[in-house]
Protein backbone atom coordinates (compact mmCIF):
# COMPACT_ATOMS: atom_id res chain seq x y z
CA UNK A 1 0.00 0.00 0.00
CA UNK A 2 1.55 4.00 -0.98
CA UNK A 3 0.40 4.61 2.47
CA UNK A 4 -1.85 7.05 0.75
CA UNK A 5 -5.99 7.80 0.98
CA UNK A 6 -8.04 8.18 -2.16
CA UNK A 7 -11.51 9.76 -1.44
CA UNK A 8 -14.37 8.77 -4.10
CA UNK A 9 -17.65 10.56 -3.48
CA UNK A 10 -20.30 10.11 -6.43
CA UNK A 11 -23.77 8.84 -6.14
CA UNK A 12 -23.09 6.41 -9.00
CA UNK A 13 -22.52 2.84 -7.91
CA UNK A 14 -21.04 1.42 -10.61
CA UNK A 15 -18.41 4.82 -11.01
CA UNK A 16 -17.90 3.85 -7.42
CA UNK A 17 -16.86 0.37 -7.44
CA UNK A 18 -15.01 0.81 -10.86
CA UNK A 19 -12.69 3.20 -9.72
CA UNK A 20 -12.22 1.85 -6.13
CA UNK A 21 -10.78 -1.22 -7.11
CA UNK A 22 -8.57 0.60 -9.83
CA UNK A 23 -7.37 2.41 -7.46
CA UNK A 24 -6.89 -0.52 -4.66
CA UNK A 25 -4.89 -2.18 -7.31
CA UNK A 26 -2.26 0.43 -7.53
CA UNK A 27 -1.78 0.23 -3.43
CA UNK A 28 -3.73 2.93 -2.25
CA UNK A 29 -6.47 2.96 0.39
CA UNK A 30 -9.56 4.00 -0.73
CA UNK A 31 -12.66 5.80 1.18
CA UNK A 32 -15.80 5.28 -1.44
CA UNK A 33 -18.64 7.42 -0.37
CA UNK A 34 -22.18 8.45 -2.16
CA UNK A 35 -23.00 12.08 -0.39
CA UNK A 36 -20.73 15.29 0.64
CA UNK A 37 -21.98 14.59 4.26
CA UNK A 38 -20.47 10.80 3.95
CA UNK A 39 -17.53 11.99 2.54
CA UNK A 40 -16.93 14.53 5.50
CA UNK A 41 -17.90 11.98 7.67
CA UNK A 42 -15.17 9.07 6.45
CA UNK A 43 -12.94 12.05 6.27
CA UNK A 44 -12.63 12.28 9.85
CA UNK A 45 -11.24 9.15 10.45
CA UNK A 46 -8.59 8.70 7.60
CA UNK A 47 -7.85 11.90 6.27
CA UNK A 48 -7.35 11.72 2.63
CA UNK A 49 -4.43 12.47 0.23
CA UNK A 50 -6.84 12.67 -2.62
CA UNK A 51 -10.69 13.39 -4.06
CA UNK A 52 -12.01 12.40 -7.26
CA UNK A 53 -15.35 14.30 -6.31
CA UNK A 54 -18.90 14.05 -8.83
CA UNK A 55 -20.06 17.37 -9.29
CA UNK A 56 -23.99 16.57 -9.75
CA UNK A 57 -25.20 13.82 -6.55
CA UNK A 58 -28.93 14.51 -7.04
CA UNK A 59 -29.65 17.27 -5.38
CA UNK A 60 -26.60 17.82 -3.58
CA UNK A 61 -23.06 19.19 -5.58
CA UNK A 62 -19.90 17.90 -4.62
CA UNK A 63 -19.10 21.83 -4.72
CA UNK A 64 -19.92 21.54 -1.14
CA UNK A 65 -17.28 19.37 0.14
CA UNK A 66 -14.50 21.00 -1.38
CA UNK A 67 -13.64 23.61 1.60
CA UNK A 68 -14.27 20.89 4.29
CA UNK A 69 -12.29 18.51 2.59
CA UNK A 70 -9.17 21.31 2.84
CA UNK A 71 -10.14 22.33 6.35
CA UNK A 72 -9.14 18.49 7.27
CA UNK A 73 -6.39 18.23 5.08
CA UNK A 74 -5.03 21.42 3.85
CA UNK A 75 -2.68 19.30 1.29
CA UNK A 76 -5.59 17.62 0.06
CA UNK A 77 -5.84 17.02 -3.69
CA UNK A 78 -9.01 17.20 -5.48
CA UNK A 79 -10.41 16.47 -8.60
CA UNK A 80 -14.22 17.32 -9.62
CA UNK A 81 -15.88 14.90 -12.62
CA UNK A 82 -18.85 15.70 -14.29
CA UNK A 83 -20.73 15.07 -17.41
CA UNK A 84 -22.46 18.60 -16.83
CA UNK A 85 -19.56 21.35 -17.51
CA UNK A 86 -19.66 24.88 -17.74
CA UNK A 87 -17.21 27.45 -17.26
CA UNK A 88 -18.74 28.86 -14.12
CA UNK A 89 -18.85 25.81 -11.98
CA UNK A 90 -15.24 24.69 -13.41
CA UNK A 91 -14.05 28.60 -12.05
CA UNK A 92 -16.28 27.68 -9.01
CA UNK A 93 -14.61 24.52 -8.20
CA UNK A 94 -11.11 25.49 -8.75
CA UNK A 95 -11.53 28.99 -6.38
CA UNK A 96 -12.95 26.21 -3.74
CA UNK A 97 -9.47 24.35 -4.09
CA UNK A 98 -9.84 22.17 -6.33
CA UNK A 99 -6.79 21.05 -8.48
CA UNK A 100 -8.71 20.03 -11.95
CA UNK A 101 -12.01 20.08 -13.36
CA UNK A 102 -12.93 17.47 -15.84
CA UNK A 103 -15.56 15.85 -17.77
CA UNK A 104 -16.22 12.50 -17.45
CA UNK A 105 -14.96 9.52 -18.88
CA UNK A 106 -12.09 9.97 -17.14
CA UNK A 107 -9.43 7.03 -16.78
CA UNK A 108 -7.44 5.76 -13.60
CA UNK A 109 -3.96 6.74 -15.44
CA UNK A 110 -5.37 10.17 -16.10
CA UNK A 111 -6.93 10.25 -12.61
CA UNK A 112 -3.58 9.73 -11.69
CA UNK A 113 -1.87 11.76 -13.72
CA UNK A 114 -3.27 14.71 -12.85
CA UNK A 115 -3.99 14.49 -9.09
CA UNK A 116 -0.45 12.44 -7.77
CA UNK A 117 1.81 13.16 -10.86
CA UNK A 118 0.06 17.19 -11.09
CA UNK A 119 -0.02 16.21 -15.20
CA UNK A 120 -2.92 18.63 -15.73
CA UNK A 121 -4.23 18.55 -19.40
CA UNK A 122 -4.39 21.69 -21.30
CA UNK A 123 -8.06 22.63 -22.45
CA UNK A 124 -7.62 22.44 -26.35
CA UNK A 125 -11.09 22.00 -27.88
CA UNK A 126 -11.26 18.87 -30.21
CA UNK A 127 -11.79 20.06 -34.01
CA UNK A 128 -14.37 17.04 -34.43
CA UNK A 129 -15.79 16.70 -31.13
CA UNK A 130 -18.41 13.13 -30.81
CA UNK A 131 -21.72 13.84 -30.81
CA UNK A 132 -24.26 13.43 -27.65
CA UNK A 133 -25.46 9.93 -29.16
CA UNK A 134 -21.89 8.60 -29.04
CA UNK A 135 -21.21 9.63 -25.56
CA UNK A 136 -24.35 7.87 -24.03
CA UNK A 137 -23.88 4.74 -26.66
CA UNK A 138 -20.06 4.70 -24.88
CA UNK A 139 -21.23 5.23 -21.16
CA UNK A 140 -23.84 2.56 -21.66
CA UNK A 141 -21.25 0.24 -23.16
CA UNK A 142 -18.88 1.13 -19.85
CA UNK A 143 -21.61 0.44 -17.65
CA UNK A 144 -22.74 -2.74 -19.30
CA UNK A 145 -19.24 -3.83 -18.96
CA UNK A 146 -18.87 -3.25 -15.71
CA UNK A 147 -22.03 -4.96 -14.73
CA UNK A 148 -20.90 -8.00 -16.76
CA UNK A 149 -23.33 -8.00 -19.70
CA UNK A 150 -26.29 -7.81 -17.21
CA UNK A 151 -29.04 -5.72 -18.90
CA UNK A 152 -31.10 -5.40 -16.16
CA UNK A 153 -28.66 -4.60 -13.64
CA UNK A 154 -27.46 -1.78 -16.21
CA UNK A 155 -30.78 -0.10 -16.13
CA UNK A 156 -30.92 -0.16 -12.73
CA UNK A 157 -27.26 1.43 -12.35
CA UNK A 158 -28.06 4.27 -15.40
CA UNK A 159 -32.10 4.59 -13.75
CA UNK A 160 -33.70 4.11 -16.86
CA UNK A 161 -36.07 1.02 -18.09
CA UNK A 162 -34.65 -2.28 -19.21
CA UNK A 163 -37.05 -1.91 -22.15
CA UNK A 164 -35.61 1.24 -23.06
CA UNK A 165 -31.73 0.17 -22.35
CA UNK A 166 -32.21 -2.93 -25.06
CA UNK A 167 -34.31 -1.06 -27.81
CA UNK A 168 -30.80 1.48 -27.24
CA UNK A 169 -28.49 -1.09 -27.91
CA UNK A 170 -30.47 -2.66 -30.49
CA UNK A 171 -29.50 1.11 -32.15
CA UNK A 172 -25.78 0.80 -33.87
CA UNK A 173 -23.42 2.50 -32.33
CA UNK A 174 -23.67 6.30 -33.66
CA UNK A 175 -20.31 8.12 -35.45
CA UNK A 176 -18.68 11.06 -34.13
Amino acid sequence: MTGQTFLIVDDDPVFLDTLGRALEKKHYRVLKATTPEKALAQSQHYIPDFAVIDLKMGRESGLDCLQPLKNINPDIRMLILTGYSSIATAVNAIKQGALHYACKPLGVDEILAILVAGDIPQALPEEDPPSVDRLEWEHIQRVLDANKGNISATARSLGMHRRTLQRKLLKRPVRR
